[in-house]
């Protein structure tokens, strides 16, 4: 079948915005204009949309299409919309994942222990193919589940290559902690007020070989989490404000880019950003840089947080360690912290 060429001439970018330029048609000329946007429209009521009638009769006579009706289950994530948002989750890939690996297994409260008992097969290597298959289904299963188990996780992919007995319990123990969360997931708001907020926090030489601390963050628009990270810092920290000076670095790097990109989908923010942080001395040497000698050594591309929040553009808060919700990327956490 021949697809007819679409000339939509030269294309603007001279500002580096291509969105104004492409929707600048008129449209009689774009057959997609009406479902580009389907504002003020709840889940139930978008296939009964003109917008989507329209596209879907469009799209038709150029290609062999098949509705498959509203999005159910796709790349093993379930897909639940609700009245007042969506839900994601992977509760049946967790389920094949437990009846393939340890279906008689019962469930735990945490997926990481706080304190580890020794003993002396725990250096004993294991099957290497068979850990790194768990793992990396594992893996697959932060998507919807990133707040509870990203640090576990993450500490087990370190040793993909020898991994021993003790590795192996611990992802039995993660295996076991998904006994009884198969249900969780990740929901989103279709209301929510558009602020933009962010939690930052680091474990200061959590790596035993490396010594090297540990950045974890987490985003929100409103009360929807859109971004989380927990990811092994470039470079060892002197100290634990430096730790949390790099961590609220790199947050600031992911607002000011998620700023952007929000922008450019045409979503304007009322305020600044916020971050917020459990160090007090990473918060004023956010305000000033040379607040304390031990500042001095730390690279100066962390420093543009102190600028960003001098150009208005980033207000930084202090949080208490036991609201902080970016805690629980950094360490093993007890049983109250996941009830």
């Amino acid at each position: 079948m021949e697809i007819p060429e679409v000339n939509r001439g030269p294309l603007d970018i001279s500002e580096g915005n291509l969105q104004d330029k492409y929707f600048e048609e008129e449209e009689e000329e774009n057959p997609f204009h009406n479902a580009r946007y389907p504002e003020n429209l709840d889940h139930g009521e978008l296939e009964e949309s003109d917008g989507y009638h329209n596209t879907h009769q469009e799209v038709s006579h150029l290609f062999a299409i098949k509705d498959l009706g509203s999005l159910r289950y796709f790349l093993r994530v379930e897909v639940k919309p609700f009245s007042s948002g969506i839900f994601f989750s992977q509760t049946k890939y967790t389920k094949d994942l437990h009846r393939a690996r340890m279906i008689e297994s019962s469930p735990l409260n945490t997926p990481m222990v706080i304190k580890e008992k020794a003993t002396t097969s725990d250096h004993d290597p294991v099957d290497v193919t068979s850990y790194q298959s768990i793992v990396g289904a594992l893996q697959y299963l932060t998507f919807t589940q990133p707040a509870d188990i990203i640090h576990a996780v993450n500490r087990v992919c370190q040793n993909f290559n020898s991994p021993t007995l003790v590795h192996l319990k611990a992802v039995k123990q993660i295996l076991r902690y998904f006994k009884g969360t198969q249900h969780y997931g990740v929901s989103y708001l279709a209301k929510s007020p558009i602020s933009f907020y962010g939690f930052c926090d680091a474990g200061w030489a959590g790596c035993p070989t490396t010594r090297r601390s540990t950045t974890e963050f987490c985003t929100f628009l409103g009360a929807n989490c859109i971004s989380w990270c927990s990811k092994k810092q470039p470079t060892v920290a002197r100290s634990s404000s430096e730790a949390e000076y790099q961590s609220m670095a790199s947050t600031t790097a992911e607002i000011t880019w998620l700023t952007f990109l929000l922008q450019d989908i045409g979503i304007s923010l009322f305020k600044p950003p916020q971050l917020f942080c459990d160090n007090v001395s990473g918060l004023h040497m956010s305000v000033n840089p040379m607040f304390h000698a031990r500042s001095k050594h730390i690279k100066c591309d962390y420093h543009f947080v102190s600028e960003k929040v001098a150009m208005g553009n980033l207000i930084t808060r202090y949080i208490s360690s036991a609201s902080q919700p970016a805690n629980i990327f950094t360490k093993p956490l007890p049983n109250d912290s996941f009830s």
